[in-house]
């Protein structure tokens, strides 16, 4: 057992509670972090004259000795985890101290585990943020890609799972880049909040060696230095923050993979998947199954728990740090690895689909989706649009009993219902016109997806 405290008990720890207690095994991968943030406060601490320059440079070289070991050799740390350390900073700590002697028992002076952590996530997740902006954007490439492939593929557009009006592919891949575009936005809000330095807060109380904390953030490169010690030390809300936001996204990419499970289906066979992301059936020679997306999918639900969880444990604890805060890192991790994973399969994913245009278009061209264009035909001619809405009611019922489509109705048929109709009234249901009408800004009209494309290409300069 090597922890950093023991001088006020009289009796050995129990090591069942020593297990119980230890988080190790899932806060070691804020090693690299705890480094990083000790080596600043070693310099925060040296202007406090707690080091002086030669005492300052071995301690460095030290932190800089187990920085580097940490990075290059992992095996290393996967090691260290059966060797009895409590959490990660007894790790450094003790690691340290065998390279510099007593100095590194010197490097706590002043700081409490409760703040250091509280910088150690906040260091982590700022990392993670970063990297996470550059997943997303190759995201949102793979979709950009496959919308500008395939600008004159006409996909049915659905309400309610039943066709409604059609509209382009392109449009289609486009919401999902704009989801993905607000999920990016949220991260680097997030940011700002997340990039607030606790150190220097103590356990709670402050830090009473006058160390210059604004000097300390800026080493780090935090843009700022939280206001309380108390709120420093005790609130997770940056991490619920950042998992508010992951569940938002896979929420976003667990809708595209339903779209998709449903598409790449018999009975629709708008797109194929790629054989890269699919899987077959130990029994069923002829299956060809969307894992990919259904693990997507399924992953979203441990992305919504994982907030709960941390929700659930923040929200009952008194002021001041407890321990229950242990149990914000495995939920904020598990977020962390899930996230990133489906969207990199969700890239794979887009990057090997096969559409399959002639399809869409035929599935198009059922479903009597371009009824409200023939109601706005109908508008067009002074029919209030109530009347024109029921109007175009019955010309459908009438079309559906006939086995006809809006297209082949003869005119005749037309005039039946309403004496005016002219030839005209072919041109207004063709598919051409309806997605040509949809010309208002955000809408899927030809002109209007090809200044979207454009706009979204030079938006994310990839």
């Amino acid at each position: 057992m090597k922890s950093l405290w023991g001088g006020r008990f009289s009796e050995k720890q129990d090591d069942f509670f020593f297990t119980f207690n230890a988080s190790f095994r899932f806060d070691v991968r804020l090693a690299e972090v705890d480094v990083i943030g000790s080596m600043a406060y070693a310099r925060a601490l040296s202007r406090c004259r707690i080091f002086n320059e030669e005492e300052l440079a071995r301690v460095n070289a030290g932190l800089e000795q187990i920085l580097q070991k940490i990075r290059k050799e992992p095996e290393w740390l996967e090691e260290s985890l059966q060797a009895g350390y409590e959490d990660v900073h007894s790790f450094v700590e003790m690691e340290l101290t065998k390279l510099v002697g007593d100095l590194g028992k010197r490097l706590h002076t002043g700081r409490s585990r409760n703040d250091q952590v509280a910088t150690d996530l906040r260091l982590y997740v700022r990392e993670t943020i970063d990297r996470f902006l550059s997943t997303i954007a190759d995201l949102q490439d793979s979709l950009l890609k496959q919308a500008e492939a395939n600008t004159h593929a006409i996909l049915p557009g659905y309400t309610h799972m039943q066709k409604a009006q059609p509209i382009l592919f392109s449009h289609y891949m486009l919401s999902f880049y704009e989801m993905l575009k607000r999920d990016a936005s949220r991260l680097k809000d997030c940011r700002k909040r997340v990039n607030v330095m606790p150190l220097g807060s103590g356990a709670l109380a402050g830090n009473s060696l006058s160390v210059d904390r604004e000097a300390l953030a800026k080493d780090l490169g935090f843009e700022g230095i939280t206001a309380n010690s108390l709120d420093a030390t005790s609130d997770r809300d940056f991490a619920l923050e950042f998992l508010s936001v992951s569940s938002i996204s896979m929420m976003h990419l667990s809708r595209l993979a339903e779209d998709l499970i449903l598409y790449c289906s018999d009975e629709f066979k708008f797109v194929r998947m790629g054989d890269q992301v699919s899987t077959g059936s130990s029994l069923m020679p002829q299956k060809k199954n969307p894992d990919a997306l259904e693990l997507i999918r399924g992953k979203t639900g441990r992305a919504y728990g994982n907030l709960m969880t941390l929700l659930t444990v923040m929200k009952g604890l008194p002021s001041c740090y407890n321990k229950d805060m242990q149990e914000d890192k495995e939920s904020l991790f598990d977020s962390i690895d899930s996230w990133q994973i489906c969207l990199k399969v969700m890239k794979l994913v887009i990057d090997t689909l096969t559409i399959h245009p002639e399809t869409m278009l035929r599935e198009a061209h059922k479903g009597y989706m371009n009824a409200t264009d023939l109601a706005d035909y109908y508008v067009a001619k002074g029919v209030p649009f109530r009347e024109a809405h029921h109007l175009v009611g019955e010309i459908v019922l009438h079309a559906i009993k006939a086995g006809q489509t809006l297209g082949d109705l003869p005119l005749v048929e037309y005039q039946r219902f309403y004496p005016g109709t002219d030839n005209e009234v072919y041109r207004a249901v063709s598919l051409e016109s309806v997605l040509a009408k949809k010309a208002s800004a955000g809408g899927t009209a030809p002109d209007r997806v090809r200044e979207a494309l454009k706009a979204a290409r030079s938006d994310l300069k990839i």
